[in-house]
């Protein structure tokens, strides 16, 4: 296993570590304040810690202020951060260390290839097929053959992909420059110490290729929990349209009662709540995490179809 920089990995933590750690892509929403609501609330119910970091990493999809608005939005809501907000686009100097250490070892390389290029292939990269050399090609990480990785979800239960097969050899940097989602978030995982990552069943499909990258760094592994997706009143998954609409922090008392709901909460513990703290404080005299169910295997495939789209 690769030497651990001590620069990439927080010291081991000794009680419960979260995260919650939006996109600047728009203000709040309710598929964003239930993962907030949910991961600050098993932080709580374990006695652990609860921080937010702002992953502002993808300029040409941010919305101007959008960020500053969701940390407001997240007071507003009684969701403070037990520590300072990071900030991932002053970290690019970790980032860079963890990639010069895999292409150092041989686990990373640059890539030519275009969309294009993997067209015929539908994206999942398993060789070079670049028709031309790039001025500034994309790093990716070399995915093994027979690189099939399993975990036990908190919440989903079982998790098992074949990472070779069906997403190849992911990307690490972009060819414009940016960094991935994936080594980002694995190397600031580490950095923070965070023991528990609790997200959407959206990001269910990204998660072995965490753990790839997270042994390949010689980075330690959080246990994972990820939360039901938000449904519109008919039961059916909601548009991209309507799951933008930001919730309003002016009003945030039915947007928390909803977020309560859908993690398979009773309502009655909070029907009577008179302002934010009121109802986080009967929230957590009340919360039973076994009562969060699994999201259904259709639910998650058509929004990951959705997303895709």
């Amino acid at each position: 296993m690769p030497e651990q920089a001590s620069d990439l990995i927080a010291p081991k933590a000794t009680r419960y570590r979260g995260r919650f750690a939006p996109s600047p892509t728009g203000d709040l929403h309710a598929g964003s304040l239930l993962a907030a609501f949910g991961s600050w609330l098993l932080a709580r119910h374990a006695g652990g810690e609860w921080l937010v970091r702002i992953e502002d990493l993808d300029p040409p999809r941010e919305v101007a202020g959008a960020a500053h608005r969701q940390l407001a939005a997240l007071e507003a809501f009684g969701l403070i951060s037990d520590g300072p907000v990071v900030w991932q686009s002053t970290r690019s100097h970790l980032y860079q260390e963890a990639l010069d250490r895999l292409l150092a070892e041989g686990l990373a390389f640059e890539c030519h290839c275009s969309r294009t290029d993997l067209a015929a292939v539908h994206g999942i990269h398993r060789s070079c097929v670049a028709r031309s050399s790039r001025p500034d090609p994309a790093v990716r990480l070399r995915v093994p053959d027979g690189s099939v990785l399993a975990f036990d979800d908190a919440i989903q239960g079982r998790v098992e992909q074949d990472v070779a097969q069906e997403v190849g050899d992911f990307v690490l940097r972009r060819a414009d420059g940016f960094w991935a989602y994936q080594l980002a978030v694995v190397v600031d995982d580490a950095a923070q110490g965070i023991t528990d990552v609790v997200r959407g069943a959206d990001l269910l499909d990204s998660t072995p290729r965490q753990i790839l990258l997270q042994r390949a760094l010689g980075l330690p592994t959080p246990r994972y929990a990820h939360l039901p997706l938000v449904l519109g009143p008919d039961g059916r998954k909601l548009s991209k349209s309507d799951a933008s609409q930001p919730v309003d922090p002016g009003d945030p008392l039915p947007a928390l009662r909803a977020a309560w709901a859908r993690l398979g909460q009773a309502p009655s513990a909070l029907a009577d709540a008179t302002g934010p703290a009121d109802l986080l404080e009967r929230a957590l005299r009340a919360f039973d995490p076994a009562a969060i169910r699994a999201a259904d295997p259709h639910e998650t495939s058509s929004l990951l179809r959705m997303i895709a789209d």
